[in-house]
């Protein structure tokens, strides 16, 4: 019973699950769904345009499958978005993969620009006065640029012309074709009015302009021979016109005919007198001032003598030339000076040595009649004093006075004293010596100023620096005003001082050294790292170069007259073969002057050129570092730089540079 109720359960069981699987029919009653397809209902990027560097994102929206982002075979879910960041433009595409079935895709490109940069944006100049213009030059690339304010289209390299009325920061907006902005700016400074202004009287008339400005000192210990292409290049380049020989205290030791010194010195073999002529003095045109020995005679035990004088200005004949000038001793006033007279350095000894009929006068004049004699003076203008006693003790023998200048003391070099105060004092101890020469009745007599420099002996990196040169300068200006009718500078070649004078840091100056000389004595002296090839240039040798313009002889000295910052700016002025000349100087170190240039009777001009000598053009001859040599890209004692402003409407407004000089020419 048992196991026959067991089998009729399973027939059940069996029975129903047939009855399960079998449909109308007889046949099966079951089927397989198939799957969707896939699909994509979008794929985008958020930035179709985007700079090199910046990230995108991919978005795509899709069903059915799954997402494979390639190049990169980036993973992607539905509605989720993929960062990407290409450096080059790209096409990306969206590919969706059923389980069973075919693969659908989608694309999106991005678009990748280089991003916007901007070399420089710089306004020129970066100072006007209210109604006058500035323009505006920005350097850049891959972008458009757009100036603020104003919203000025800019063009790379190109100037745009802004005339504000007040100062103002412009900005320089350069933006790529994927929105990337980059900026720099440009502030540019507007004076209300200019400050200071320089007035030139046409109607008047001052001293005749002369070259005889234009001089400078050698000595005979540098060798003339070996160096002479050097030295003749050197002088006709800066327009040297005068020289000096056979150089300083040497004077009263040297004897010109044996060429040698008493006392030890030292004169160099080849620096005989005819080829002090023959090599120097005729190849480059120069007009020549001798200085006699008053301190020893030719055998070395007493004083000088009139007759080597004579002698001398005879043999100068001989060989072709007429010396201009010559002065009976070297700064015979001084305790320093050499003199074996039984009262040296006395000058009522030194008057009659001068007088008489075999005295220095009579006796140079008797063998050259055209060569002025002069006396030494020293400005000191005390009773019974050096001046008064021998202009009056040698009155009517003497065609001219030499007077020697150097305001600083070693060691105690000041910049300021010697930009802004030593010329103008030299002016007064030029008029001191007028008074003198009036005293004793003799006005109008010539004042050559023979030698002349920073300190008196020891200079330091200061003699070499744009600070030397604006005295220079200066001091040309003020002897051209003054009517003072001879400079010879100490001195052109010959005389380096290595590191052993003041270069202090309260100093300006990038070099490490100082020399007496202004022309570089080359390579050949180690003592002057850094100075360039044989006759190169010092900033002053440059404002020897630029007087030149204004050193016309003919012509007529101008008043030129400052008003406002009489400290700063310094104004020289005379008639020019092509108009007007003026020698402008700004004296700051760190600020651009606006001045305005009136011409009296005189509203415009069919030409103006301005050449510019500079703190910007010295800083250039220094390392960054300060230590030569000069790296790659710098311009080495780089030289003035002129410029053509072409016809201008008068009063004129120029920007002077900081601690620069100047010489414009109005026609």
């Amino acid at each position: 019973m048992k196991r026959l109720l067991v089998l009729t359960q399973l027939a059940m069981t069996l029975s129903l699950g047939l009855a399960g699987l079998t449909g109308c029919g007889g046949g099966s009653s079951s089927t397989q769904t198939p799957s969707s397809p896939s699909s994509i209902t979008s794929f985008t990027a958020n930035r179709t345009s985007i700079t090199d560097g910046s990230p995108a994102a991919l978005t795509g929206v899709f069903a059915n499958g799954t997402g494979v982002i390639t190049p990169g075979n980036l993973p992607a879910n539905s509605g989720v978005a993929v960062t990407v960041s290409p450096t080059t433009t790209a096409t990306y595409t969206l590919t969706v993969t059923p389980t069973s079935g075919t693969a659908v895709t989608a694309t999106a490109t991005i678009t990748v620009n280089p991003a916007p940069t901007i070399t420089s944006f710089i306004a020129i100049p970066t100072t006007i006065t209210t109604g006058s213009s500035a323009t505006l030059t920005g350097v850049f690339a891959n972008g458009t640029g757009v100036i603020t304010p104003g919203s000025l289209t800019d063009t790379s390299g190109v100037g745009v012309t802004v005339s504000p009325t007040a100062t103002t920061t412009y900005t320089l907006t350069v933006t790529n074709a994927s929105g990337t902005a980059v900026t720099a700016t440009a502030p540019l400074t507007v004076a209300g009015t200019v400050a200071t202004s320089v007035t030139v009287d046409l109607a008047s008339s001052g001293p005749a302009v002369t070259d005889k400005l234009l001089g400078m000192n050698m000595a005979v210990w540098y060798d003339l021979v070996s160096n002479q292409t050097g030295i003749v290049d050197a002088f006709q380049a800066a327009g040297i016109t005068q020289v000096r020989w056979p150089g300083g205290s040497d004077s009263d030791l040297y004897h010109w005919a044996t060429n040698s010194e008493c006392d030890g010195g030292y004169a160099d073999a080849n620096d005989t007198f005819s080829n002090f002529v023959n090599d120097v003095a005729v190849p480059a045109n120069l007009d020549v001032a001798l200085t006699a020995n008053y301190g020893s005679n030719g055998t070395c035990n007493g004083g000088g003598e009139p007759s080597e004088a004579a002698a001398w200005v005879t043999a100068a004949l001989a060989d072709g030339i007429t010396p201009s000038h010559m002065t009976v001793g070297n700064e015979e006033y001084g305790s320093w000076e050499y003199d074996l007279h039984s009262t040296p350095n006395d000058p009522t000894i030194y008057a009659a040595a001068v007088v008489g009929t075999t005295g220095y006068y009579q006796s140079i004049k008797t063998a050259s009649p055209n060569t002025l004699v002069g006396v030494d003076v020293d400005a000191d203008n005390t009773t019974d004093g050096w001046d008064n006693t021998v202009l009056a003790n040698a009155r009517g023998s003497y065609d001219f006075v030499e007077y020697h200048y150097y305001p600083e003391t070693p060691g105690e070099e000041s910049d300021t004293f010697l930009v802004q105060q030593a010329a103008q004092e030299l002016t007064t101890n030029i008029n001191t010596l007028r008074s003198e020469l009036t005293k004793w009745g003799n006005p109008g007599t010539p004042i050559y100023v023979g030698e002349i420099g920073g300190p008196y002996s020891n200079p330091g990196k200061q003699s070499w620096s744009i600070i030397q040169g604006l005295y220079a300068g200066q001091v040309l200006g003020e002897m051209m005003n003054d009517g003072v009718s001879r400079l010879t500078w100490w001195i052109g070649f010959g005389n380096c001082n290595g590191s052993n004078g003041n270069d202090s840091t309260s100093l300006y100056g990038w070099q490490d050294f100082g020399a007496y000389n202004v022309f570089s004595d080359g390579p050949s002296d180690s003592t002057c790292p850094g100075a360039g090839p044989i006759g190169t240039m010092s900033p002053t040798a440059r404002a020897f170069q630029l007087f030149r313009q204004m050193a016309v002889n003919g012509q007529t000295v101008l008043t030129a007259t400052v008003a406002g910052d009489t400290t700063d700016v310094r104004a020289y002025a005379a008639t020019n073969p092509n108009g007007t000349a003026l020698l402008l100087f700004n004296d700051n170190e760190t600020t651009p002057q606006q001045v305005m240039v009136t011409l009296s009777g005189k509203s415009s001009s069919s030409s103006v050129n301005v050449t510019t000598y500079d703190k910007a053009i010295y800083d250039l001859s220094g390392s960054p570092t300060g230590t030569p040599p000069d790296p790659a890209g710098t311009s080495t004692w780089a030289p003035p730089i002129t410029t053509s402003m072409g016809a201008q409407t008068l009063p004129l407004t120029l920007t002077l540079t900081p601690w620069s000089m100047n010489v414009v020419i109005i026609q």
